[in-house]
């Protein structure tokens, strides 16, 4: 169990948060890890850009953001944070803007969390 942890706390995860909230209990954390790549927001989020949604945006963003929270995912959360806020504000081309970042971060915990699977 410790090499997925020490392998998550390299990429920026915040697994002593995560550990709180799934108290103490390491295999379950994993366990919830193995679910966000079945998670829809992310291509939901990629759909309502696409489309120029802003509400649909805001939704998916939010709901992702949510997640990243929970299971504490640091890289992925903090843009997603950003653009949840800037869709709520109805600043639309200013949160698609960060889609280039949150990509590159949501690939990169996607691809990690699967290598600790």
């Amino acid at each position: 169990m410790d090499d997925f942890i020490n392998t998550l706390k390299q990429n920026g995860v915040d697994v002593d948060g995560a550990l709180e909230r799934f108290m103490n209990n390491a295999a379950m954390y994993k366990k919830f890890l193995g679910k966000f790549a079945n998670d829809p927001n992310y291509e939901a989020l990629k759909s309502a850009v696409a489309e120029k949604d802003c509400q649909k945006a805001f939704t998916a963003a939010h709901t992702l953001k949510g997640v990243c929270s929970n299971l504490s995912l640091t890289p992925l959360f903090e843009p997603v944070a950003k653009q949840t806020e800037l869709f709520r504000a109805e600043k639309f081309e200013e949160g698609a803007a960060l889609m280039p970042q949150v990509d590159e971060a949501y690939k990169s915990m996607a691809d990690l969390i699967a290598s600790i699977q």
